[in-house]
């Protein structure tokens, strides 16, 4: 006689996924990159590295500023910067203003309050009737 199972039989690594976002390696933000493309010593620097960085691909010789990404090769950052994929960051990051701190922090109602909001409905009604 066998015994059946109960349940589903798939494990779901939720430790394994969780490991990878803790360790992965982060990119830069949209307003870092507006940062770095409006400046221009720090462009410069980006893309004429003074010293040579064994970590990164291709030396850190090869760097795309938009993608924030280094290619082993010449051809392959050519290659990158013909792609739609590249075209489509660096028109959305020229085009479109980073979202910045201050922004998120107005959004949730913290920030300079200057006390030029409208009276309430309420407060206009007590005010007209004295």
């Amino acid at each position: 006689m066998t015994r059946t199972r109960h349940g589903k039989k798939t494990h779901h690594a939720r430790r394994d996924v969780k490991r990878g976002m803790r360790t992965r390696a982060r990119k830069l933000d949209p307003d870092q990159i507006q940062a770095n493309l409006n400046d221009p010593k720090k462009l410069e620097e980006l893309q004429n590295p003074r010293e040579l960085d064994v970590e990164k691909a291709g030396l850190g010789l090869f760097y795309c500023v938009e993608c924030d990404r280094n290619f082993p090769s010449q051809k392959d950052q050519l290659t990158h910067i013909a792609s739609k994929l590249h075209k489509r960051k660096a028109k959305k990051i020229t085009q479109e203003p980073a979202y910045t701190i201050e922004e998120s922090l107005r959004a949730v109602g913290m920030g300079i309050d200057n006390k030029q909001r409208a009276p309430k409905p309420a407060e206009s009604a007590d005010q007209m009737a004295a």
